[in-house]
């Protein structure tokens, strides 16, 4: 029975660690801000915020590590409740984003960046992943924290 017990807690811890992404290295060049200072109004005109938005559910079981590449380079990995900002220039970007949960979670998307892009929503699903132009700072902001590069 005890032998039992052990492998059961090995599977267990096994299945949760599996879902850890490794980080990829970024090629841009992050605008590092305090969290007091950013405002919407600083944002725009190129400057963008990109959050990761996922929710309680994929943060329970580490599946909530995105690793994005932006441009088909490598933008990095951002954790939940993290965010970057960058500079894009105005026109058609393409982003490619990967979580994995089980199995590797891929999507792109196309997003049209003019002056009037703030903030950029990204998180993990169930099936894919989403991103939406919000234009509008996450609920609970302040206990965001900025990605690092890794």
């Amino acid at each position: 029975m005890k032998n039992l017990k052990t492998i059961v807690t090995v599977f267990a811890f096994m299945l949760l660690t599996s879902c850890g992404l490794k980080p990829i290295a970024s090629k841009y060049n992050f605008i590092k801000t305090d969290l007091e200072n950013i405002a919407l109004d600083d944002l725009g005109s190129g400057d963008v915020l990109i959050y990761n938005g996922a929710n309680i559910l994929h943060k329970m079981d580490n599946t909530a590590r995105l690793n994005i590449w932006l441009d088909a380079k490598p933008l990095g990995q951002i954790r939940p409740s993290e965010y970057v900002i960058i500079h894009l220039e105005k026109g058609k970007h393409h982003f490619k984003v990967l979580h994995i949960d089980l199995v590797n979670m891929r999507s792109e998307h196309e997003v049209m960046i003019d002056d009037k892009t703030k903030v950029i929503k990204i998180k993990p699903t169930i099936t894919s992943n989403k991103l939406e132009i919000t234009n509008v700072f996450p609920k609970n902001f302040e206990k965001f924290g900025y990605a690092e590069k890794r």
